[in-house]
């Protein structure tokens, strides 16, 4: 798969396969609204507000929308592939706290394929720290291919 095609993957699958994701589906006005962007090297990236309606302790984002990014970025790298598969298994190491009113990176990479299981790795970088840490296992899900198949 070319770049461009992987690139232009992203949001099309992501609209289709789960247009109200809490994390970046579209549909979803109650949502984060995250917009992952394929890089050349197949790994993604999306900025996001650490908006305070989020956050568990005060000026906290609640380890659980930590852990939905996260999982969002590494099935978002699974889209900008052409796939679109399912968690399994994810390990989260948070680092430091993500502080609220501030923005953030979430990016997630493609460690090792071994089809139809995928391992990922994925981190929120907020001022140039890392924050938090997450390895998954993702299956590919053989139920969604014919809706992936339109933008391979």
């Amino acid at each position: 798969m070319d770049v461009k095609s992987i690139k232009n993957n992203v949001a099309n699958i992501s609209k289709v396969v789960h247009p109200k994701c809490v994390v970046c589906g579209f549909d979803n006005l109650s949502g984060l609204g995250l917009q992952f962007e394929a890089s050349d090297d197949g790994s993604v990236k999306a900025v996001f507000q650490c908006d305070e309606s989020y956050e568990g302790y005060p000026g906290i984002l609640h380890g659980g929308i930590i852990s939905s990014v996260l999982d969002g970025a590494m099935g978002n790298c699974m889209f900008a592939h052409g796939l679109a598969t399912v968690t399994v298994e994810m390990t989260i190491r948070f680092r430091h706290p993500v502080l609220t009113g501030q923005t953030a990176v979430a990016s997630a990479r493609i460690t090792q394929s071994s089809p139809p299981l995928y391992l990922l790795e994925a981190e929120i970088i907020q001022n140039g720290k890392v924050m938090a840490t997450a390895k998954g296992k993702y299956y590919d899900q053989p139920k969604l291919a014919h809706i992936v198949e339109q933008f391979s």
